[in-house]
């Protein structure tokens, strides 16, 4: 297939279409008719040979070979901007926007500070989180930059990790004290346990010893897709729940909550900023990038709400 310079104005086209899930925003920020967008990607779709949109009355979603060509466009269309960013001295006022996912959470109780502290830096940039506990697609979804605590698997993204954390089970003074505090991960069998519903397999919990590994199968009454909710409910003393420790630390500390069986750890999780790609990033993101990695290099990020870094 012969490929013109023109075609490039395409693939910005389409780049926008799956950043906003929207030929109406496209065509409004590109200030042309919806119709002559619609065409374009029709036009681009045949020039490919495969369909990259599916499109509905009521709905937008990129296939997975569009998710991949969204990979290749956005690439080329962040080294035009990289490289005009580098001609006009954007080095030293940034401008655009950002758009970030995060989990719920993590995002009220630590990303929000810091992104307010990025802004204040660099007032040019427009920043728009959206907060969602589950494992969204950084090119798919048309994110430039997501936080994800996991650990990562997928090689088709870049990963930089911001900090260490660790998954423990806690339970409040009132319920230890009701249903006793169990010894061993084996006496989970008897205790009340409130499962994250979007993790797999919730009903299995994993713990590691000095030398040995188990996997409990427990069972309780109370599940949530919230991990707030879930601190909540055992602070509450409905039962024991497994939370990453940055988000119980301070009901810890102030004796709402106690840890149990922390002589039987269970696995270290990493907190990491995704994107798409290192190469070609705008510089925006990528200062953004080394902003999130300088600020969660604190030894004491979890209980710090700094407002510059």
């Amino acid at each position: 297939m012969a490929f013109d310079l023109e075609h490039v104005a395409d693939l910005a086209l389409y780049a926008r279409v799956v950043e906003h899930r929207s030929f109406s925003e496209a065509a409004r920020r590109s200030g042309i008719a919806k119709s002559a967008v619609s065409r374009r990607i029709a036009l681009l779709e045949a020039r490919v040979g495969t369909q990259l949109l599916r499109r509905t009355t009521r709905s937008l979603q990129v296939t997975s070979e569009g998710a991949r060509f969204y990979l290749h466009c956005a690439q080329i269309l962040a080294s035009a901007r990289a490289a005009e960013d580098e001609i006009a001295g954007a080095d030293t006022m940034l401008r655009g926007r950002i758009r970030i996912s995060g989990p719920v959470t993590f995002c009220q109780m630590h990303l929000a500070r810091v992104l307010a502290a990025f802004q204040i830096e660099h007032p040019e940039v427009e920043l728009q989180l959206v907060t969602d506990d589950r494992l969204v697609d950084v090119v798919g979804a048309g994110f430039d930059l997501v936080v994800r605590i996991a650990r990562l698997k997928d090689a088709s993204f870049v990963a930089k990790r911001l900090a260490r954390d660790r998954l423990v089970v806690v339970g409040s003074p009132a319920y230890l004290q009701r249903a006793g505090r169990p010894a061993a991960p084996e006496d989970l069998v008897h205790h009340n346990c409130l499962h994250y519903d979007l993790v797999p397999l919730p009903a299995e919990w994993k713990f590691r010893g000095t030398d040995s590994r188990s996997v409990m199968a427990v069972k309780g009454n109370f599940t949530a897709t919230d991990g707030s909710v879930l601190r909540e409910a055992a602070i509450a003393g409905l039962g024991l729940a497994v939370l990453p420790q940055f988000m119980v630390s301070a009901e810890v500390h102030a004796g709402q909550l106690e840890l149990v069986l922390d002589g039987h750890r269970r696995a270290e999780i990493g907190i990491y900023a995704v994107v798409s790609a290192t190469r070609g990033l705008p510089l925006r993101v990528r200062t953004l990038l080394d902003f999130l990695v300088r600020a969660f290099a604190r030894a004491d990020w979890r209980d710090r709400a700094a407002s510059r870094f």
